[in-house]
């Protein structure tokens, strides 16, 4: 995961800004993409200059790096939200297309066009702080309701081995 400074990337028009955030992500001068790149006791990594100060990035601890469980969960999702009461599906359903799911109608936004502009071809997601604020909102109100999913997930889309 990386995080920027906003004030950074807004200093350019949306559309350059994932084009920007690229270019500095993947320089060779970061010293991320070296073998044995450092990552912080916490999972953090922030680069070496010239961009030192305006990103960072976040590496998941005993992960695999794939989306394929985001898929899954998306597809988990699908079969359970019919059972569960409207408003946790709400907050739920706010949550997760926010995320990885892409919403009953297939057309969820996975990056902020307000922010980045139209052209988010290839991220998986990106989000400005505003619309990070409201995905902590929605966890917020689903949160604690989630026991409440329990049985319709057993019911509609364990899978004993995944």
């Amino acid at each position: 995961m990386l995080i920027a400074d906003r004030a950074w990337l807004v200093r350019v028009p949306p559309r350059e800004r994932l084009p920007r955030l690229r270019s500095a992500w993947y320089a060779d001068e970061t010293g991320l993409w070296e073998h044995d790149a450092p990552t912080g006791d916490e999972g953090w990594a922030w680069p070496q200059e010239p961009n030192g100060s305006v990103f960072a990035v976040y590496e998941f601890l005993r992960t695999s790096g794939s989306f394929k469980p985001h898929f899954w969960a998306a597809q988990r999702w699908e079969r359970v939200r019919g059972h569960v009461d409207p408003p946790l599906r709400a907050a739920l359903d706010a949550l997760l297309s926010g995320l990885f799911w892409d919403g009953p109608g297939g057309d969820a936004e996975h990056t902020d066009t307000a922010l980045f502009g139209d052209d988010g071809h290839g991220v998986l997601l990106a989000r400005s702080p505003e619309s990070v604020r409201e995905l902590a909102a929605a966890w917020d109100l689903a949160r604690p309701h989630l026991a409440r999913v329990r049985r319709p997930f057993a019911e509609r889309a364990a899978v004993p081995d995944g």
